[in-house]
């Protein structure tokens, strides 16, 4: 039936999409939705992963600040040539190894970067981490380079939209999963999330007179626990054990039919990394528990909301200021500004997490990342912490 839809309205302007023909590319949404299209282009969804270039890679090259320094014999060394931009490794002054920036992964609290090597994809050894403007260890690494971490498609199917992985025997030589890297759909794109719009968009341009939106899913028609699997795709951990790939997940899918069966029978939030499970830490929330909420009534994902507190204030209060509702206990304590600023820091403050740590130098404990916990509850200690620095 979605075939014979799709053949009905298609029009003569060919595309090409390694998903498919019943997919269009974001690009073609630019056209009725510029303004939504352009706001998306600065969001963390957007930019979960992206071609790596002078543009897109923010560590520095320049003299001084391009040398990690791990110990008197080793370094690394980022280093532009007319090929690309390299990190390369150094061992008693001799080159070791060297490999291109070819996908920047992330770009928020942190850019971490995947080089080609063949049909297989790796991480290079050193990230960018934004807060402290310099370059650090990649996740998980130490000191020692010589081993390069391979990139699986479980990584992948959260930072990018799709890859064709290749046959298994493929990997019979190194026993690391391939791809073809010329079906790679970079970021998390419109189509990943309102399903495959070619009919869509060809439907509309033949009819530009009707205004309901046809062949595509709105986030707003999804019922409230198929809202949530969309986004426990990504934000419900990387350990999920999958009986398939979640490239295929398309909106109104059922995420338990991906996944093998979870038999823990209550959530320990105590255990929830901030880091990926923010999907549990939300469900375990008496906001939760006790409303009809869901990730969409605090996120708009076609905005870059990042650090505005205010908003988010702004989308407690639509709850928490009706009668039926619990005020602030803090209230009498804090100014209306105040008030105002502070929902987050306390009920849902950052919080470190265990899954991401790096290092900037090997003379210096590891530094975590600090994600703001979506348990919301009380937190007695950020509680502590606010009314000291307001009172000081």
């Amino acid at each position: 039936m979605l075939i014979v839809a799709y053949l009905q309205f298609k029009n003569n302007t060919a595309h090409e999409d390694p998903r498919g023909n019943l997919y269009v590319g974001s690009k073609a949404c630019a056209k009725c939705h510029n303004k939504l299209y352009n706001s998306y282009l600065h969001t963390a969804h957007y930019i979960a992963s992206i071609p790596a270039d002078e543009n897109t890679v923010h560590g520095s090259f320049a003299k001084g600040f391009n040398v990690f320094s791990i110990n008197g014999s080793q370094k690394v060394v980022m280093e532009r040539s007319r090929k690309g931009l390299f990190q390369t490794y150094y061992l008693d002054g001799k080159i070791k190894d060297r490999h291109r920036f070819d996908i920047v992964f992330g770009g928020i609290k942190g850019e971490s970067y995947l080089y080609w090597k063949g049909n297989e994809l790796y991480q290079l050894p050193l990230s960018y981490f934004s807060r402290q403007h310099q370059w650090s260890t990649s996740p998980g690494y130490g000191f020692s380079f010589v081993d390069y971490r391979s990139i699986g498609i479980r990584c992948l199917e959260c930072h990018t939209s799709y890859i064709n992985e290749l046959p298994k025997e493929k990997e019979e030589l190194t026993g690391n999963e391939q791809f073809d890297k010329s079906t790679l759909v970079y970021g998390i794109d419109c189509e990943r999330c309102h399903g495959p719009g070619a009919q869509h968009v060809d439907f509309h341009t033949s009819n530009p007179g009707v205004k309901r939106a046809r062949y595509i899913t709105s986030f707003a028609s999804l019922s409230r626990g198929q809202k949530m699997d969309m986004c426990a795709v990504c934000h419900s951990g990387i350990h999920t054990a999958l009986v398939r790939s979640t490239f295929g997940f398309m909106p109104g899918d059922t995420f338990a039919k991906f996944k093998l069966p979870e038999f823990q029978q209550s959530i320990d939030t105590g255990h929830l990394d901030v880091h990926g499970k923010q999907l549990q830490l939300l469900q375990s929330s008496k906001c939760y528990i006790k409303s009809n909420m869901d990730c969409s009534t605090c996120h708009d994902t076609h905005q870059n909301t990042r650090g505005n507190d205010i908003l988010y204030t702004t989308k407690c209060l639509n709850c928490h200021n009706a009668p039926n509702h619990t005020y602030c206990k803090m209230t009498d304590k804090l100014s209306v500004e105040a008030l105002k600023t502070n929902c987050i820091s306390c009920h849902m403050p950052e919080l470190t997490t265990k899954i991401i740590s790096v290092k900037v130098s090997d003379k210096t404990p590891a530094v975590r990342f600090f994600v703001h916990t979506h348990h919301i509850a009380i937190y007695p200690q950020e509680v502590k912490k606010i009314l000291a620095y307001i009172n000081k």
